[in-house]
């Protein structure tokens, strides 16, 4: 029996423009992330996230990043966006994301092997994984690469590898690594918060190579 072909899902994070969430969307990428902190330049407004939300298609989950919200807000969000799946990127506790019943994911940043295990098995309930670069006072979105050799082999299955993918570049990654799902802000960018057509064409081309290549080897 032939085994089952591999796909590496698509989340394209940090959407702001209605244009952009279309070309995601057209180019049938698995979820859109919505940024919900200040500090970001892509971070909206409900006013702002509400409509553009509504134009996320069926097959193309809606992703809401927050970093360390109370729990009032993410009901917000939640209502505003009808988010699909959570994402939070602070200190949250595995029962806050817990408890407001959506699937999510916990980003953790990666700065030493030790680290990375013993947080993983504090959120070993959370749907997936997200592994960033660490880069001190910067939840997310630094556009630096980490060093992929950290990632524990038993996260494979649940993993979301995230920081400085791009489309030179990721193609390597699913081959070393195999994550369940890739992230990818900046790397899509001209300017943060400002996607380009072409670059979000080119990375979703370069995952299906590369699941390709990785599928050629499994059969």
């Amino acid at each position: 029996m032939a085994p089952d072909y591999r796909r590496t899902r698509i989340k394209m994070c940090g959407m702001t423009r209605p244009e952009d969430l279309i070309a995601a969307c057209q180019l049938g990428v698995d979820a859109v992330g919505l940024v919900f902190y200040p500090p970001s330049p892509r971070s909206l407004t409900l006013a702002l996230a509400e409509p553009l939300a509504a134009l996320t298609t069926a097959l193309t989950r809606r992703v809401a990043l927050m970093v360390n919200p109370d729990a009032g807000f993410v009901r917000e969000v939640i209502a505003a966006t009808r988010a699909d799946m959570l994402q939070f990127h602070g200190y949250e506790s595995p029962e806050f994301c817990q408890q407001f019943g959506k699937p999510y994911i916990k980003a953790l940043r990666v700065k030493d092997a030790g680290a990375v295990v013993e947080l993983v098995s504090l959120h070993r309930d959370a749907d997936l994984i997200l592994l960033d670069a660490y880069v001190p006072g910067i939840p997310g979105g630094t556009g630096h690469i980490f060093d992929w050799s950290l990632v524990p082999d038993e996260l494979a299955g649940k993993l979301m590898l995230a920081g400085g993918l791009k489309e030179t570049n990721v193609s390597v990654a699913i081959e070393q690594i195999r994550p369940y799902a890739v992230d990818v802000s900046g790397g899509i960018e001209t300017a943060p918060g400002i996607k380009s057509a072409q670059k979000m064409a080119l990375f979703v081309q370069s995952v299906m190579s590369a699941d390709q290549t990785v599928n050629e080897i499994l059969a």
